[in-house]
């Protein structure tokens, strides 16, 4: 019935309405009311029932369609409002990110007062088989020049700069087979170059050469910039032992150094523009 309804409840109405009308007509114009007035109940009632479930039945699907608009109004204000509500929580936790990193760069300002820093965002990063750079967003215009070192806010080594434009720049980083560095065991002073090797790039790792014979890494050992020359500052951290290899010759050794940086996870950087040599 509810189907049926549903399909020919439009039609049913208007007969029901042409019937009650034309029986209301009857009514009035005859005489004989009783016996007429009994027919026309007994005729009209079932349209009469027929014509008050058909308006029950419109009036629910006025009210469902109004409910309805209701609630699809309600829940695209609530959908809006959550939305607002992730973006204002992505917007707290960036805003914990970077005063985090500003505290750990005023820690590192405090200790390296002979540093002289210039902040930067990296803009681009490249990576192939044989090379691995990053643009940075400060050039000569910000006092920006070749051979500078980019670190961390830690204080960690992420390369060294190779070009510089007028609001730009390119940092080589530590894993770049260009890159070369003087370097220095942070536990036993030992004297080597820090340097990205072909083979090693793949894996994300760099390589320690140039030890003495009598020199002993170990595995887990600090190594550090070493300063000697003047040309970089010292005591940057370039990354920690993971292997110590022989050479060909069967007596020589190098260090497999895995980076203190993560590449990958950088936004930011520091370029140090100057800095004072510390005896």
């Amino acid at each position: 019935m509810k189907r049926f309804l549903t399909r020919h409840g439009m039609v049913v109405l208007s007969v029901a309405t042409v019937v009650a009308v034309t029986l209301s007509l009857v009514s009035f114009f005859s005489s004989n009311t009783g016996v007429l007035t009994n027919i026309i109940q007994t005729v009209s009632s079932p349209f009469r029932t027929a014509a008050t479930s058909v308006a029950e039945w419109a009036g629910g699907i006025r009210d469902y369609l109004t409910e309805f608009d209701a609630l699809r109004e309600e829940n695209a204000a609530l959908k809006e409002q959550i939305a607002r509500m992730e973006e204002d929580l992505r917007q707290a936790e960036r805003d914990s990110e970077e005063n985090a990193t500003l505290r750990r760069l005023l820690d590192l300002r405090e200790q390296r007062r002979e540093l002289h820093l210039e902040s930067a965002r990296i803009i681009q990063a490249d990576t192939s088989n044989w090379a691995s750079t990053l643009t940075l967003n400060a050039g000569d215009a910000f006092g920006v020049s070749v051979g500078d070192c980019v670190i961390t806010e830690t204080g960690d080594l992420v390369g060294v700069i190779s070009e510089t434009g007028g609001s730009w720049s390119t940092c080589t980083t530590v894993l770049d087979t260009e890159t070369s560095i003087g370097a220095q065991i942070f536990r036993t002073g030992d004297i080597g170059v820090a340097r990205g090797d072909f083979s090693l790039m793949g894996r994300g790792r760099l390589q320690l050469d140039y030890l003495d014979a009598d020199a002993s890494p170990q595995v887990g050992d600090l190594v550090v910039s070493s300063g000697l020359g003047g040309y970089y500052p010292s005591q940057l951290v370039i990354g920690t032992v993971e292997e110590v290899m022989t050479g060909d010759d069967g007596l020589a050794q190098y260090a497999v150094l895995s980076p203190a940086v993560d590449l990958s996870a950088l936004s930011q950087v520091f370029i140090i523009t100057d800095f004072s040599i510390v005896e």
